[in-house]
């Protein structure tokens, strides 16, 4: 193992990606890639393999990803390029080249009528053509990448970056006098920076500690507590003082192209047991973010 890891960050520009970037700044012993898909296309074997062979990174966090969750409908194709043949093509190389797979996967996964906290055995139901996808993603890490694949599924993820439920609240909220907001899909909102705090500190455990199979499998990660869309719509507007109503409503008042989970809160007992973590509640991530993008 190098004295100086490298750490190669794909889907850098993406939410998860450029909380990474942010922290990279607090890792100067570590030597970190940040790459978009003009840089490295993850749905391309030959390219991965390229940029593997003459950059040998000793870790890779996947971020990149498909997540427009009703438009996969119309786009199954993309949506498996990039959520399950990606993900394999980066486990192949990992395990050739002897670098360990962080790849990032979701609460879509489980879509069982399920009311105790979700463990990482429960079996998975996908109902939708991304949640199928990125149960393809996940089998394919854990086949091709087993000693040194983690796959961390998370939920209902937001940040101060890109698109979000948090950042639609927000401006929503100061354009319509009420937003309807479903109360019957219960989860955990999950702070990007958090994960992504969570994820280094795994990394420079394994570092310092060795133990490198020590991450393989699956792994739950999102913010502790409990709520639904309209409890977490209500934090939001609370919190930017929004002046609008949030009434809350059942899921079929309001349709969606793509079925989402009607529980989907996960247990990170196995995580936090594992590697130490202490996990902020929903709430102090909120907070944050409402600072953040004041």
């Amino acid at each position: 193992m190098r004295q100086h890891p490298i750490i190669l960050v794909t889907g850098a520009r993406g939410q998860l990606g450029r909380c990474f970037e942010d922290l990279s700044r607090q890792f100067p012993q570590w030597a970190f890639l940040l790459t978009g898909a003009q840089e490295l296309d993850i749905t391309d074997r030959r390219a991965i393999r390229r940029f593997f062979e003459n950059h040998r990174p000793n870790w890779c966090l996947n971020c990149a990803a498909y997540t427009a969750v009703d438009r996969a409908e119309d786009e199954p194709q993309q949506a498996q390029r990039v959520n399950a043949l990606g993900p394999r093509y980066l486990a192949e190389v990992c395990a050739q080249i002897g670098s360990r797979l962080i790849h990032f996967s979701t609460d879509y996964v489980y879509h069982g009528r399920h009311y105790l906290p979700l463990r990482e055995n429960v079996p998975t139901h996908p109902r939708s053509v991304y949640a199928r996808s990125k149960l393809s993603g996940d089998r394919a890490v854990l086949r091709y990448c087993p000693a040194g694949g983690m796959v961390i599924r998370t939920s209902w993820l937001y940040s101060p970056y890109g698109h979000n439920f948090a950042h639609t609240i927000a401006r929503l909220g100061r354009q319509r006098p009420e937003l309807r907001v479903v109360f019957d899909q219960i989860g955990t909102p999950t702070y990007a920076p958090h994960l992504a705090e969570a994820v280094l500190h795994i990394v420079d455990r394994v570092q310092t500690h060795g133990q490198p199979n020590s991450i393989s499998g699956v792994w739950h990660y999102s913010n502790e507590g409990v709520c639904s869309w309209y409890d977490f719509a209500q934090t939001i507007a609370d919190l930017k003082q929004l002046p609008c109503r949030i009434t809350p409503i059942r899921t079929e008042e309001y349709p969606t192209a793509a079925a989402r989970p009607p529980f989907s809160v996960l247990d990170k007992a196995k995580i936090k047991t594992a590697f130490g973590l202490e996990i902020p509640h929903w709430r102090r991530g909120a907070e944050q973010w409402a600072m953040q993008t004041a």
